[in-house]
């Protein structure tokens, strides 16, 4: 039996994005019952807007292709999405939208079918991103991965972190860190 391995990383760009200190403190969570999680910036894998035309020409994209290797060797994922009006940012839509398809030699949804995430958020506004958590769910859902139920969703976020990265809110901090501790344990059963 192989050991699990989480990816980690935030559907934002932004340098000082909340959902990147978000995310880091789940991957905490995945540390602490010893299982090995990869933090990754979506920055580091820019991407065109997808286009059916410009994957026809060229196939998939350089950074695409990367990122896709590293999702198929991880069994899990932690995601933190921002919401923006309401919905999932772009940056993580067009991540899926381009990671999604299936390339020669390879099964259906690959990187995604079989996996188990965990989500959560952080926004400024009183929601905390929740409402973008419904669409992250729903699109993780309908390509085959298991989305565990609980989920973290940090409102005010711009007065929820402490200077290291922590969230102030102690009992916050321990959620988001079980969202990871619950997807590494899910793993290991699996692949015990």
């Amino acid at each position: 039996m192989t050991k699990p391995k989480i990816l980690a990383f935030a559907g934002s760009t932004r340098t000082d994005s909340y959902n990147k200190k978000l995310v880091k403190i789940a991957v905490k969570g995945v540390i602490d019952v010893g299982v090995e999680a990869t933090f990754i910036d979506l920055s580091d894998f820019p991407m065109p807007l997808y286009d059916g035309d410009l994957e026809q020409r060229e196939g998939l994209p350089a950074s695409a292709r990367k990122l896709k290797e590293l999702m198929l060797a991880h069994q899990g994922f932690l995601i933190s999405s921002p919401e923006y009006n309401s919905s999932i940012s772009g940056v993580l839509k067009n991540t899926i939208d381009w990671t999604s398809r299936q390339t020669e030699g390879e099964s259906p949804l690959a990187c995604y079918k079989g996996k188990i995430a965990g989500l959560m958020s952080a926004s400024p506004g009183g929601l905390g991103g929740l409402r973008g958590l419904v669409h992250v769910r729903s699109i993780l859902g309908n390509i085959g991965v298991l989305v565990i139920p609980d989920q973290v969703a940090i409102a005010k976020a711009h007065e929820a972190f402490d200077s290291d990265g922590t969230l102030k809110n102690k009992t916050q901090e321990d959620q988001v860190k079980n969202i990871g501790v619950t997807v590494a344990k899910l793993l290991m059963k699996l692949n015990s």
